[in-house]
């Protein structure tokens, strides 16, 4: 029968601190073996909300990407290259994947998307040289299109 356990509680973990890879290996077997008592809870339960974190972040970076992408195509049509489809594409099967992989990322992606868009605008005028006023303060894209492998704006 497995051991009751208190995650309030961790054991001190020095492994945790000298070798994260056999401290991971080693708490997924401590877990396998039910041996709950022995697990190091708080850094446990750290490594799990760090994972969803980063998971958040990716999406974000990636969203960042493939929005500054958009708005350099609509707004440097005389620059258009292959280049700026390769990394749109990139960027895009990146996300679909995160999305494919966890699929509740996706009311994150849309609760995001505004606040991505801004920093897309940013980077898209820092890059171009053109003016942060040329580009539209609101997103002329919706998330659909920015995640539409076909979409290209005009």
């Amino acid at each position: 029968m497995a051991q009751a356990f208190d995650p309030s509680t961790s054991a001190n973990s020095p492994l945790y601190d000298c070798d994260y890879h056999q401290w991971l290996r080693s708490t997924a077997q401590l877990l396998r073996d039910g041996r709950f008592s022995q697990v190091d809870w708080l850094h446990l339960i750290e490594e799990i909300e760090d994972m969803g974190r980063s998971e958040r972040r990716a999406v974000e970076s990636n969203l960042e990407v493939v929005l500054m992408h958009l708005l350099k195509y609509r707004y440097q049509a005389d620059r258009r290259s292959p280049s700026w489809r390769y990394t749109l594409t990139e960027h895009r099967n990146r996300l679909a994947k995160l999305l494919r992989d966890s699929p509740s990322l996706r009311r994150y992606l849309d609760s995001c998307f505004d606040d991505c868009y801004q920093t897309a605008r940013r980077l898209a005028a820092d890059e171009t040289g053109l003016e942060l006023n040329q580009f539209p303060d609101q997103p002329p894209f919706s998330p659909t299109e920015a995640l539409d492998m076909d979409y290209l704006p005009d």
